[in-house]
């Protein structure tokens, strides 16, 4: 049974407000700018591996908190175990979550768990989306950098993640348009 926001208020629950997109990270060296002398032509030696993994993550911009879980791929079974595993994750907190339209998240076999209430993006607008500056931020550390195996590289995000601070996030994932928004409902 679906409650309205007026009953959970009502009840006392508390209701947050996350944002939700995956990341791909491979084997494939990202490059980036390289800072040489004058007139030395920049190299950066490069992999070509397709071995991948996905990271689904949610971040609430208000407070800085995120949720990450790595998958094998991007499809509605493995998003419906993030939703799953993120629903237990909140306890008796309810969220509202944004997310884009891709299809492993509107498909019409996702089971969306009590306590998460998706809210669509509008289509082709990922910079609507504060996590992914949050990847963007993940990512720099691993501009051409090679890695020999995908376990190396996940020790390297875990490092990253780690060192990650409730700070961080919301620096990156404060858009005013959103704290606006949520605001303005706080003292509705």
């Amino acid at each position: 049974m679906l409650l309205s926001l007026e009953t959970l208020l009502a009840q006392g629950r508390c209701i947050r407000y996350f944002c939700q997109d995956e990341t791909r990270l491979g084997l494939k060296t990202q490059t980036g700018k390289v800072i040489t002398a004058p007139g030395i032509k920049p190299t950066v030696p490069v992999a070509w591996g397709r071995d991948n993994f996905w990271i689904y993550g949610a971040i609430e911009p208000l407070t800085g908190e995120h949720y990450l879980y790595e998958s094998p791929k991007l499809n509605g079974e493995y998003f419906q175990e993030f939703l799953d595993w993120l629903s237990h994750e909140l306890g008796s907190d309810y969220a509202i979550l944004q997310i884009d339209q891709a299809p492993a998240h509107t498909s019409s076999a996702i089971r969306w768990p009590e306590n998460i209430i998706p809210l669509l993006q509008p289509p082709h607008s990922p910079e609507l989306n504060p996590i992914e500056r949050l990847w963007e931020l993940l990512k720099k550390p691993l501009k051409n950098k090679l890695f020999s195996s995908l376990q190396d590289l996940r020790n390297c995000i875990q490092e990253l993640f780690d060192q990650l601070t409730l700070e961080q996030v919301m620096s990156v994932s404060s858009y005013n348009f959103i704290l606006e928004a949520l605001f303005y409902a706080a003292s509705y």
